[in-house]
């Protein structure tokens, strides 16, 4: 795969992401290592990741830029209590110490984070990522967007949304949603066949 990759010009970024098998610098040095310091193998920075973990997004950014190739921009908050850290006693996520926010609500710097990455050279896609327990993803997407052309302005003050209208989202129930056979062609941009399509438990 990384060889075709790199054949078709293109580059593969893995989300360092906690639970996983890369979920920090070394496990992603580990990784890079067994693959023979590939050049097709990179980053997806998602430094709200970082937040639940207690990690340096800033250092990161320096020490692995040559390899970041794309970064989402989600927020995150972590507030670790005498009874909870970083696995929240397996609570549900609007109880955790650690919880995704939308961008402008948690605990990242958004502008010391911009900074380091246009420092570093990283002129890459600004990718608005909506997770939230408290705000929908309306909401989220509409206030987010605001406060990341702030941060490309570089404004020194960013804008702060107190406001909670509400809504019935959930970010985290994508695991048993239903696809139809025409979302999946649309999404992925080819054809399945009827046979695929039975296989994979495709409606029409």
């Amino acid at each position: 795969m990384l060889d075709l990759a790199e054949e078709c010009g293109q580059k593969m970024a893995f989300e360092v992401h906690p639970g996983e098998d890369i979920f920090d610098g070394r496990t992603f040095e580990m990784f890079l290592e067994a693959v023979g310091n590939h050049p097709a193998v990179g980053i997806a920075f998602d430094p709200s990741h970082f937040i639940l973990q207690g990690l340096d997004y800033l250092d990161f950014v320096d020490t692995y830029a040559d390899r970041i190739f794309g970064c989402h921009w989600k927020d995150a908050e972590f507030k670790p209590t005498g009874s909870q850290g970083v696995y929240s006693g397996y609570e549900a996520w609007p109880n955790r110490a650690g919880r995704f926010r939308s961008l402008g609500d948690g605990q990242l710097n958004l502008g010391g984070l911009e900074e380091r990455l246009q420092e570093n050279g990283l002129s890459l896609w600004r990718v608005l990522e909506w997770e939230d327990v408290v705000k929908g993803r309306q909401q989220g997407a509409e206030e987010g967007a605001q406060v990341l052309q702030g941060v490309i302005d570089g404004d020194d003050v960013l804008p702060n949304f107190l406001e909670v209208r509400p809504h019935s989202d959930v970010f985290d129930n994508f695991a048993g949603v239903k696809f139809s056979r025409a979302t999946l062609q649309r999404c992925l941009g080819f054809a399945i066949s009827p046979q695929m399509a039975t296989k994979l438990g495709l409606s029409e």
